[in-house]
């Protein structure tokens, strides 16, 4: 049997890499299947444990969430921005705003009317925002006809799609991608004037926690290399604008759960907020274990400190993550099968950084959920067999390694990276038939994602524990509801520091490259 000198993965912790020696992942492969007693002939025959089934299920929904239809497939172009648009088209756009502006007075617009400028402009009303901004409004608290033409008119002989135009009105002067400072004036319109936000005028403190929840959902799904920068191919890939389209149309703003939804924050928050014990809007590794009473395991809490995915924060050099980091953990933990997640728990689990899973690292991790079975007199599974079985459902492409191609090709990924530091969810995908975990997969249709149905179920608990916390106690004052009652309870003590701080880029420092190769993967 083969060995080589590596560094071993268990002397990461603590920071002083060892040197061991391991056999060859080949020869280890064919060593787990000769513990077996009768040779396996195909991955096929690997018994599957189902002891019963039991599933969960959130409540239903009063409507279903408002979904933008699916981002349309751009062929390669020459032109990074878009087809050009011709001369004619372009005047009478131009014709159309200089007769908007006419009926201002001294054809000077304020941020009031930005709305019908907008739509001159043959745009989403929520782009208003960014128009008056980027027309220098922000400064003057008015825009003049002149210098919004020439604003215009420059934007639609250099970008002619919709990405393009949107990223040129957030982006600084000299850049060509927009990071996360470049979506608060924007987002800030979005909760001034929103029916769906009209309730937050009153809490101002609560804008920059709602408006740090929406640019995280953003990046963590747009920005799909994880540099910190979306660029207009992103921008056009992703349903972003879609989206922002939708706010216009969607009154009620907990039916765009992509990016806006109120109800997805206020989940998200309150979370953060039962960890953040001390409330500096900072949690620590001991604090962040207590998520959901200890399901994730200690070796996964600290993958997550070491910077694996949390690069470039100076929290991280005092051991503690901040409120952006937890949105980006929250979303990966409650749904392990979109791209991001996937690539989020690869990142922890793939401990040398060579972009494959090795049976060490698969080990390592499993090593303590058998010590967890046997605290709670589970019988645990032996590696082998586990080992079998995740082969099985992962089916890799090459043998001896599991890589972030196949687990993005996998319709069970969160199976598999439940099995090795998440307790409670493995019992939970042990309890229910693989034939079920399958069909749940690959149904078709507008079917909540797992994130939604964690949001609404944990939306629907928070209301009723604030209800029941606080009766009315009669009929005749105003009434608060619950959210209103949160809202209030907060206040207080969150104002005492100011929340938005944004984040340097995830992706600032590459501690190494995954070659992801999404556009082509079937879609899931």
């Amino acid at each position: 049997m083969a060995a080589s000198a590596v560094v071993c993965p268990w002397g990461w912790t603590d920071g002083h890499p060892c040197v061991g020696v391991r056999v060859s992942p080949t020869c280890f492969w064919e060593s787990a299947y000769a513990f077996r007693s009768t040779p396996i002939r195909d991955f096929t025959d690997v018994t599957r444990r189902a002891d019963g089934c039991r599933f969960t299920r959130c409540r239903p929904r009063r409507s279903s969430p408002c979904r933008p239809p699916p981002a349309r497939t751009f062929l390669p172009s020459t032109s990074p921005r878009g087809r050009p648009t011709d001369t004619l088209h372009v005047d009478a756009v131009i014709s159309k705003i200089e007769h908007t502006f006419a009926q201002f007075p001294h054809e000077r617009a304020t941020m009031d009317d930005m709305g019908r400028v907008a739509k001159a402009c043959g745009c989403p009303l929520y782009w208003k925002g960014p128009l008056f901004c980027s027309a220098g409004g922000e400064r003057t608290g008015s825009v003049s006809v002149h210098k919004f033409v020439a604003m215009w008119r420059k934007i639609l002989h250099n970008c002619h799609d919709d990405a393009a135009k949107f990223l040129h009105l957030l982006m600084n002067p000299g850049c060509n991608y927009l990071v996360q400072e470049d979506f608060v004036p924007f987002l800030q319109d979005v909760v001034n004037t929103h029916p769906g936000l009209a309730f937050l005028k009153e809490a101002s403190e609560f804008h920059s926690r709602y408006i740090t929840t929406v640019i995280q959902r953003i990046f963590y799904t747009v920005n799909r290399s994880w540099s910190g920068r979306i660029t207009c191919a992103e921008l056009r890939r992703s349903t972003f604008l879609q989206n922002v389209a939708l706010l216009e149309e969607e009154a009620d703003i907990n039916q765009l759960t992509e990016y806006f939804s109120y109800e997805h924050f206020y989940v998200i928050y309150c979370k953060f907020w039962e960890l953040d014990t001390d409330h500096d809007l900072l949690i620590d590794s001991q604090d962040l274990a207590r998520h959901n009473d200890h399901a994730v395991s200690t070796k996964m809490i600290e993958r997550i400190f070491s910077g694996a995915v949390t690069r470039g924060r100076k929290v991280q050099k005092e051991g503690k993550i901040s409120y952006a980091d937890f949105v980006w953990f929250l979303l990966s933990e409650e749904d392990k099968r979109t791209p991001t997640s996937i690539e989020y728990w690869f990142r922890c689990m793939d401990l040398d950084g060579d972009g494959a899973l090795s049976m060490f690292e698969l080990e390592y991790f499993y090593e303590e959920q058998c010590r967890r079975l046997d605290s709670m007199a589970i019988e645990a599974l032996p590696f082998e067999d586990c080992l079998c079985q995740m082969l099985d459902l992962v089916k890799p492409q090459n043998d001896g390694k599991i890589t972030l191609r196949d687990l993005k090709r996998c319709k069970l990924a969160n199976v598999f990276f439940d099995t090795f530091f998440n307790i409670e969810k493995y019992l939970d995908h042990e309890q229910k038939e693989q034939v079920s975990l399958l069909r749940d997969s690959e149904s078709e249709g507008p079917e909540l994602s797992d994130w939604e149905k964690y949001a609404a179920e944990e939306y629907d608990i928070l209301v009723a524990e604030e209800a029941a916390a606080e009766p009315w106690e009669d009929g005749y004052e105003a009434e608060l509801s619950p959210v209103e009652q949160k809202l209030s309870s907060l206040r207080s003590p969150l104002a005492q520091r100011p929340f938005f701080e944004a984040p340097s880029a995830l992706g600032a420092v590459d501690l190494y490259e995954y070659a992801c190769e999404d556009d082509d993967l079937p879609p899931s």
